[in-house]
């Protein structure tokens, strides 16, 4: 490379970075000032004097960052916490003593709290009543695995479960505290962040590709064959137009969180699309029982300070306000109509973002969430 060249490539590598840091402090800044404002206005974390045993899912991942953000909210707010393992989880790592039974025994907490609970034996669950401590359990996954779930919730004093429409099957069913409690996002996992080089994008999905989804997205794939996207998860190759998307699909990866928030960082609109209740091929909802609550996505989404672009879920305006802090869609025609429009119009596009932000950092954190749990087995504070 002759001296000119090499000058030039300089010089141009300087703007490009110059721009790109510019542009990244902007937007860092506006967020950190509505991040402070969002703290100001949430009211103080209350703590409860009680011990507090939590049972991880034992799933590993991808529910491995759901168990860190619970156990990183919760343990602020009470005067102990003990984690334990489900039975499968303790027995596989060869950790027998760290068992729900065996640590409910010896600390005698005030409740043991179950996330998802797929993993430990009612047996053990029983055994733990026995012993008078309350037990209650986070259902993550309904109304998808509610064959599943039918056969253990109502062993536990309390349930609790992230879809609003389980509430009555659970009441009816012989629960009789049964609680509706959506899930958040963690700060510490979703939050804004800087973009770095080569990660802007026009659009971007991340999650695997049920059937419903593919629908969608067979009929907008000429539309996002024309811009800049990515596409990341499992299933994909399902696409009647996948060799048209592949050059922008990562396929079948779980993306961990700190690299989703970079790639929802980064992406003018990432759009949100609830999985199917009564999807043929990965269900467990014989019930048919329809979804109507916000999956965790959409808080994590809006926790990057990202423009959501989301399907319609009835209890989702409990949540957001449509066309204020996040965006709607009821048909792939109107999802292309308003992708269309928001790319254009950058700053309109902006503003919605920043005001999901400030909504999310309020009044959906996990911390949120465990404080109305905790409220609910022990009264407010």
């Amino acid at each position: 490379m002759s001296f000119m060249n090499s000058s030039h490539a300089r010089e141009h590598g300087l703007a490009e970075g110059n721009q790109l840091g510019h542009a990244n402090g902007l937007r860092m800044g506006q967020c950190e000032a509505i991040m402070q404002k969002a703290a100001r206005d949430r009211a103080p974390s209350p703590v409860w004097d009680v011990r507090v045993l939590f049972i991880t899912s034992g799933k590993g991942y991808p529910y491995e960052p759901l168990d860190i953000a619970v156990i990183n909210s919760l343990r602020p707010l009470v005067r102990e916490l003990i984690i334990g393992n489900s039975d499968k989880d303790a027995t596989r790592m060869g950790h027998p003593k760290a068992n729900a039974e065996t640590l409910a025994a010896r600390h005698r907490p005030d409740v043991m709290i179950v996330l998802e609970g797929m993993n430990l034996s009612l047996n053990t669950v029983d055994k733990v009543r026995q012993m008078g401590i309350r037990t209650a359990i986070w259902l993550t996954d309904d109304p998808y695995y509610t064959d599943i779930t039918a056969a253990y919730a109502t062993h536990y004093d309390y349930i609790f479960t992230l879809e609003v429409n389980c509430v009555q099957f659970y009441q009816e069913m012989g629960g009789g505290q049964v609680h509706y409690l959506p899930l958040a996002f963690q700060p510490e996992m979703f939050r804004p962040r800087p973009v770095p080089k080569g990660g802007h994008r026009d659009i971007c999905f991340i999650g695997s590709a049920y059937w419903n989804r593919v629908g969608v997205f067979n009929q907008i794939a000429p539309y996002l064959a024309k811009k800049s996207v990515i596409i990341s998860g499992i299933w994909w190759e399902r696409l009647q137009h996948y060799r048209l998307l592949a050059p922008q699909i990562q396929l079948n990866t779980w993306m961990p969180p700190d690299q989703t928030a970079t790639f929802y960082n980064g992406s003018k609109i990432v759009i949100n699309m609830h999985r199917a209740f009564d999807d043929q091929s990965y269900n467990h909802n014989s019930r048919r029982i329809s979804g109507a609550s916000p999956n965790p996505r959409t808080f994590e989404i809006s926790g990057c300070g990202a423009f959501q672009l989301t399907d319609i879920r009835d209890d989702l305006v409990n949540f957001y306000t449509p066309d204020y802090d996040i965006v709607t869609y009821a048909s792939p025609e109107e999802m292309l109509h308003k992708m269309n429009h928001y790319l254009i119009h950058e700053e309109e596009r902006k503003q919605i973002a920043m005001r999901g932000l400030y909504r999310t950092m309020r009044d959906h954190t996990y911390t949120n969430r465990l404080i109305t749990m905790l409220s609910v087995i022990f009264g407010p504070r």
